[in-house]
């Protein structure tokens, strides 16, 4: 009896060590060098939305909101940063004539390579999918959840800046 006690104890422990352990060792990096980063990539990952206008009003590394005009009557408005369990994710729209032209993530995880490999397909139909909806009401990407919810936080902060 002492035998099976012993066991059914030690298999216990072992399951809520197991269950306890985190398997990654995220730390969080500043937004400034993760914008600076994603300054080149984020604009030539982004071909669903079809204008070639310059990716560099809507990168910039401050995580305040903003909002910026251009001459064609286009304005960016780029969302708050939403701190996210495996980084910050921050969104910049383009709007012109009253909607969504472009959807732009700026700032998003890319630490590790499994990051990389996740956002890599979830940020571009993130992006195509806000331009389509025109509004913050857009779903969430399979396997990329925790993206999507900060991508949508954000999303919902830009609209609401440029009162859509």
């Amino acid at each position: 009896m002492r035998r099976i006690t012993f066991a059914l104890m030690s298999t216990v422990t072992a399951l809520v060590l197991l269950f306890s352990y985190h398997t990654s060792t995220s730390s969080q990096l500043s937004a400034a060098p993760q914008a600076a980063a994603h300054a080149g990539t984020s604009s030539s990952g982004t071909s669903s939305s079809g204008t070639s206008s310059s990716g560099d009003t809507s990168t910039s590394g401050d995580s305040s909101s903003s909002g910026s005009s251009s001459d064609s009557g286009t304005t960016v408005y780029t969302g708050d940063s939403v701190d996210t369990r495996w980084g910050p994710v921050q969104v910049a729209i383009t709007v012109s004539g009253g909607k969504i032209t472009k959807a732009d993530a700026v700032v998003y995880p890319t630490e590790n390579p499994r990051d990389q490999e996740i956002n890599s397909y979830a940020v571009p139909q993130l992006n195509s999918e806000a331009v389509q909806s025109q509004s913050g009401s857009i779903d969430a990407v399979s396997g990329a959840t925790v993206t999507s919810d900060g991508y949508i936080q954000s999303l919902q902060s830009a609209i609401d800046q440029a009162n859509l």
